[in-house]
């Protein structure tokens, strides 16, 4: 389709301003343009209908089934957008002064308050505008806490294999350098963990259950041996979907925590933003937390500064619309609501594993938590036919990829996770799907290289689009502008 400036004639407007008899203002000479902006010319209806086209090529989970492993690409209720375009909330401007939002901050505190009893920490900042920037500030606590008590010597993270991508990268923008452990049966080594244990480790990063979607059943094991060697453990968050209401990262034995807020409470996700990636911790930890906090006291509401912050690490109090959203979702569930959400997150993953097992080949064929791994590397080996493509065919039948080779320990690797907002219908639907698909690997002649077929673009070059993007538009290039 083309872009809004390639649909651009010249003198049509939207909406056409009457004259005024007022004085003009006229700024001064060095904050003008020396040229008008170059601005596409369209009507109101050529406007809504660029817009709308573009919104029908736009794949999202109010469109379809959305399997995308690790990324709980769950349905995001309604009711968060109504609570979060309340003016109250809107109308509001970070610099006022407290007295006069006493009603946000309360929601700040409520929030913080239910996702430390949701996690079992004792403090719950809401600065951080994603996932991976709350792993950075976790780490920064981390770093804080071992330099405050001056054993500077711990300059090592440790992070087992089945990680997410982010975990060693968070460490490494904090100056750790990062050691790697590989896994057993799926889980932690424990024997490969003590080989690595000593007074130079500052922590671990792990999420559980972890990117196979397994719990790890030995993480009281775990956590107890890295705090012996006087370590600290961090839980990745992104997994926290599984086991709302069921098991608490702090009961497991983590100090720090961070929170996806778009996957597990269903607050909006990807589209470059805003988002919010909390950041929980024990005691031993609160008074590194980033400012502001907030604190209660007589029923008054006040921002703080923890005694030995680190600081800011986001503008004002983060993304406020977003915390609104969250607890939005977590007042309307409730305890028992949350708890039935994980259930059925992983009820919904083992029914679908169960449904596909019998034509592809789970790479751990036991109950998983809220997600599963797939390893198609027998069928690429027999029919020539990768997780790449059946994952690109799947886009045909009306169904987003799942994510792909990831984790990277797992050969031809699918990760599904099917989310708790999805029904039995549509899983029925997808594990048919599927199964055709591969029946079409095996036993048609279908180029899967090439797929998918249905789409205005198939197989963009994602590597030169990550690398090489183009970001400007050239009017002199319109086609229907005189500009």
């Amino acid at each position: 389709m083309n872009l809004i400036f390639e649909e651009s004639h010249a003198g049509h407007r939207c909406t056409k301003l009457p004259a005024v008899n007022l004085p003009v203002y006229a700024f001064a000479p060095e904050l003008r343009r020396e040229k008008d902006a170059k601005l596409p010319e369209v009507s109101e209806c050529e406007l809504v209908r660029h817009y709308t086209e573009l919104s029908e090529q736009t794949y999202g989970v109010d469109k379809g089934f959305y399997p995308l492993g690790s990324c709980t690409m769950k349905y995001n209720p309604k009711v968060n957008e109504e609570a979060a375009a309340l003016k109250g909330f809107t109308d509001i401007h970070p610099l006022q002064d407290a007295a006069t939002v006493q009603g946000s901050l309360k929601l700040m505190h409520t929030l913080s308050h239910d996702l430390s009893e949701i996690t079992g920490m004792d403090e719950m900042g809401l600065q951080p505008s994603a996932g991976a920037h709350g792993e950075f500030t976790g780490l920064c606590l981390i770093k804080a806490y071992h330099e405050y008590r001056h054993d500077t010597k711990r300059t090592k993270i440790i992070v087992p294999d089945s990680a997410h991508g982010t975990n060693p990268a968070s460490a490494h923008m904090n100056g750790f350098e990062v050691i790697s452990i590989s896994s057993k049966n799926g889980l932690v080594d424990l024997d490969e963990l003590d080989k690595v244990l000593d007074d130079t480790v500052a922590g671990l990063m792990l999420t559980n259950p972890n990117t196979l979607g397994l719990y790890d059943t030995g993480i009281l094991e775990i956590t107890k041996r890295v705090h012996a060697a006087g370590g600290l453990c961090y839980y990745d968050g992104a997994n926290l979907n599984a086991i709302m209401g069921i098991s608490r990262p702090g009961d497991m034995g983590f100090d720090c925590v961070h929170l996806n807020l778009h996957k597990t409470f269903s607050t909006p996700h990807g589209g470059g933003g805003p988002g919010a990636g909390a950041i929980g911790c024990k005691k031993n930890l609160a008074p590194f937390m980033p400012h502001p906090m907030v604190k209660e006291e007589n029923g008054v509401y006040a921002f703080y500064t923890p005694e030995h912050s680190i600081g800011k690490v986001r503008a004002f109090s983060g993304s406020f619309l977003v915390l609104v959203r969250a607890l939005t979702y977590i007042t309307v569930l409730g305890a028992e609501g949350l708890k039935k959400t994980s259930e059925n997150a992983v009820l919904n993953a083992n029914y679908l594993m169960h449904q596909l097992k019998d034509v592809y080949t789970p790479a751990y064929d036991r109950i998983c938590m809220h997600e599963f791994v797939l390893s198609l590397q027998n069928l690429k080996d027999t029919a020539g036919v990768s997780a790449m493509g059946i994952a690109k065919r799947m886009i045909d039948y009306q169904m987003h990829p799942p994510t792909m080779y990831f984790p990277m320990i797992v050969h031809e690797a699918l990760m599904f996770e099917p989310t708790e907002t999805e029904s039995v219908y549509t899983l029925d639907k997808a594990s048919e799907a599927l199964h055709e698909i591969y029946d079409e690997a095996v036993n048609h002649d279908i180029d899967f290289d090439h797929a998918p077929f249905t789409t205005e673009y198939s197989r963009p070059d994602e590597v030169q689009a990550a690398r090489h993007p183009i970001l400007n538009y050239y009017a002199e290039e319109t086609a229907h502008s005189d500009q």
